[in-house]
């Protein structure tokens, strides 16, 4: 989908009342996401011919990308759908086949682990030990139980306390600590593993709330959301596979990649001249744009009388009766100031400003044989010298201390023996930062300190092989060789992925 071109059948203004029937509205969808994609196909559904999608990468989908690593595929962005009952990415995938191959192990209804409902999490502490079972449920039971609590707020219309900071990490650190030292049944270590498992809970609750931190997550609106009913789905051929359903009936004209904007010129009439001067000046100078395959205007500006001139990074200028911007609210953080001529309204500039966004990345890597138990299905990574912690916040050179776990890929016939690990926030660019072999030895270190609870073990060296490299991803496949004792993870092929 690499060309495209902005029809003009008319000099008319597609706004005026009388000559509104002359021609179709021409209409711009910045972004060839899943909701630019699902846009453009209702428009051309619904009988709009002049519609463009201008999408600033070099393919589509947006936050989804699935890769092939060997038999596997796996997921750079979006991995699960969510729910099944009303919702419409999951209706599209079963109506399509999709699902067919979902195991009953890729099903999974928990919060902590997706990818299988099977099976049991192991909570390793930092000095190889694991937390009993019994002990992990009853400080489930306990995290559950003040989670809901932290839904009530908006949903009943609770009043938050001053002592709260309308914070839900606050919140719920304030309250599990003060149920956890006032248990008459536990002793003093027990009541230290379970201080220590609130962070690693609230680890993963800021992975999956895309926050830095969930003292940044404010608790009057934390039940807004409704999580929709049924089990997270994975895809097993990949999430792609959306993408394409949604683009099957685009044609690939409409659709122009490489074509980031720099601004979007949206009430023209209060600064008309300025740009017209400028979209004529281009118009004679780019005289290549009539021999290439970009979008491009093809009319005089001025007997044009567009209400919107989209300024692009190429110099080019296109006009508009309408205009789609389905950028992510990441994108829109750093750029709107920029990106808008008018600035947006003042509710929409608070809007962007005050919701948060995070960066979380995954972390794969791939063994030669398991070394967790068959009945594992995932590893939390519970530091005991975090117990009285308030906010856990890590210097750079301790960015692993933020992964808070590894959960296994189901089932092994598909994913081999891969682990899955996630982490978020500022520690998550400090491990951007990193070359391959660091990411690699450093998560190796981490399981092996997690996990290894007894038996020597003699490491007499790798070879690294570098497999593939992406802007925002890596993998490395590491050989190793060690002395007879317990089977402990030794560097592996790990992968990183910014979600």
């Amino acid at each position: 989908m690499q060309s495209c071109e902005i029809s003009s059948e008319s000099t008319d203004d597609p706004l005026s009342s009388g000559l509104r029937t002359h021609r179709q509205p021409r209409i711009v969808v910045i972004g060839a996401g899943l909701a630019g994609l699902a846009a453009t196909k209702v428009l051309l559904k619904n009988g709009f011919t002049d519609v463009t999608v201008l999408e600033a990468s070099d393919h589509i989908g947006g936050r989804v990308l699935s890769v092939q690593q060997g038999k596997a595929t796996l997921e750079l962005g979006a991995t699960w759908i969510h729910g099944a009952i009303g919702n419409p990415v999951y209706h599209l995938a079963e109506d399509n086949g999709l699902l067919e191959d979902t195991t009953d192990e890729e099903r999974s209804v928990g919060r902590i682990s997706l990818y299988t409902k099977n099976g049991v999490s192991h909570y390793q502490t930092n000095v190889g030990k694991r937390i009993p079972k019994d002990l992990v449920e009853e400080f489930s039971d306990l995290y559950n139980e003040v989670y809901e609590l932290t839904q009530e707020f908006f949903q009943n219309g609770k009043p938050v306390c001053a002592e709260s900071q309308n914070s839900v990490g606050i919140f719920t650190r304030d309250v599990v600590r003060k149920r956890i030292t006032v248990d008459p049944d536990d002793s003093e270590s027990t009541k230290k593993l379970k201080l220590s498992m609130l962070q690693q809970y609230l680890k993963v609750e800021s992975c999956e709330s895309s926050s830095p931190s969930m003292d940044e997550v404010s608790l009057s609106e934390f039940g807004e959301w409704t999580e929709i009913p049924g089990a997270h789905y994975v895809i097993p051929e990949g999430f792609m596979k959306i993408v394409e359903l949604l683009a099957r009936d685009i044609p690939s004209s409409t659709v122009c990649l490489s074509k980031p904007i720099r601004c979007i010129h949206w009430n023209f009439s209060a600064q008309r001249q300025e740009v017209i001067d400028k979209s004529d000046d281009t118009i004679r100078d780019n005289n290549h744009n009539e021999n290439n395959h970009s979008c491009r205007p093809r009319r005089d500006p001025v007997k044009l009388r567009s209400p919107i001139f989209l300024e692009c990074e190429d110099e080019e200028w296109i006009m508009a009766d309408h205009v789609i911007v389905t950028a992510s609210l990441g994108v829109l953080k750093q750029n709107h100031e920029a990106m808008f001529s008018p600035s947006l309204p003042d509710d929409k500039v608070l809007a962007i400003e005050k919701l948060g966004i995070s960066t979380t990345d995954k972390i794969f890597l791939e063994f030669e044989e398991p070394f967790w138990s068959p009945e594992c299905n995932s590893i939390q990574f519970v530091w005991e010298d975090e117990a009285q912690l308030e906010q856990p916040v890590y210097p750079e050179d301790l960015w692993y201390k933020k992964i808070c776990s590894f959960d296994v890929l189901y089932p092994p016939e598909r994913y081999g023996h891969m682990l899955s690990g996630w982490i978020c926030g500022q520690e998550a660019l400090y491990m951007e930062r990193c070359d391959d072999e660091t990411v690699a030895e450093t998560c190796t270190e981490l399981l092996r300190r997690f996990t290894a609870s007894a038996g020597p073990v003699c490491w007499r060296g790798h070879t690294q092989e570098i497999l593939f490299h992406y802007p925002w991803c890596f993998a490395v496949r590491t050989e190793r060789s060690h002395s007879p004792g317990r089977d402990v993870p030794g560097p592996a092929q790990s992968s990183t992925y910014k979600a």
